[in-house]
């Protein structure tokens, strides 16, 4: 039987610049699956923060009238380069559709690469409070070379190096750009009513409440929440920690657990195909501007 911190070594003797695909799939899908799904989610989550983003995806209203959808294809397109890697017809499909569309909206290239930092930056900051074990360096500098190359591919400019390269553009661009916006207010409430969905009907007051709970201040503010009781906040954070210690104490995963296979995704219980998932924008309908006519050649092709 495989001993609990094996695979950890397992990582330490690869190379996170040439290797980066093997470790990050090593962490996200064996490791620690239920936590970059909701370390993900929060990413996600804070982007709404910034006031340029989440106005925008309320005008779309995919988050706030498709929020189930909106969530399934996001998760399903970027579980999808994970499972597959950048350059099979899979992985190149998820790109493509992914470019269609953010290409068809005004999105700004610090918004993007804001984005892009949440992912790289989220996961660690997450599985080093809540985790079984702490993210390895191993595990940073190869999930900063796998977005840095995702950004690539999105033709994303001025991408940071380094895992703390990463790390200091997410703060610095929080600090500047976090504020409220009724509109971004609306599509974080239609993301905690989906989240409270998932589970029975009565449960869905306390799990709002847990949810507003492992947010930070800076997020209560943007969206002007209520501060949590100091009691309800550290109950609900000492539970997702000890969470973390119960599968310390669990073997180690032995088959892979993808995106795709979370109770969460419900919206294609017939399945589906990565080159039909998301939205199909038209500009100058539903909140979708008129297309850049100055992307970035990286940006143009398909």
């Amino acid at each position: 039987m495989q001993r609990r911190y094996a695979r950890l070594r397992q990582i330490r003797s690869l190379d996170p610049e040439k290797d980066f695909l093997a470790i990050y799939r090593l962490s996200a899908v064996y490791e620690f699956p239920w936590d970059f799904t909701r370390a993900l989610e929060l990413a996600l989550y804070r982007t709404y923060a910034v006031p340029s983003i989440g106005r925008l995806l309320s005008q779309t209203a995919e988050l706030t009238e498709r929020t189930q959808k909106r969530y399934d294809d996001t998760a399903l397109l970027l579980d999808a380069i994970v499972e597959h890697g950048f350059d099979s017809d899979t992985g190149r499909a998820a790109v493509r559709r992914i470019n269609h569309m953010h290409r068809s909206y005004d999105i700004s290239n610090d918004d993007m690469r804001y984005v892009l930092c949440t992912f790289v930056v989220t996961p660690k900051r997450w599985i080093d409070a809540y985790g079984w074990r702490r993210f390895s360096r191993h595990e940073a500098e190869a999930s900063a070379v796998y977005y840095r190359t995702l950004g690539r591919h999105l033709g994303i400019r001025d991408i940071p190096g380094c895992y703390e390269e990463f790390a200091e553009c997410l703060d610095s661009y929080e600090d500047a750009h976090f504020g409220w916006d009724e509109g971004a207010r609306a599509v974080s409430d239609a993301t905690i009513d989906l989240m409270a969905s998932w589970y029975p009907r009565p449960l869905a007051p306390t799990l709002r409440a847990v949810t507003v709970a492992l947010l930070d201040p800076a997020l209560l503010k943007a969206f002007r929440y209520e501060e949590p009781h100091p009691l309800s906040k550290a109950l609900v954070r000492r539970a997702v920690w000890l969470r973390g210690r119960a599968v310390r104490l669990l073997p180690p995963r032995t088959a892979p657990h993808y995106a795709r296979q979370n109770p969460e995704i419900k919206g294609y219980p017939d399945g589906y195909r990565v080159d039909e998932l998301g939205t199909h924008p038209v500009p100058g309908v539903r909140g979708c501007p008129v297309r850049h006519m100055d992307l970035p050649a990286a940006r143009r092709q398909d």
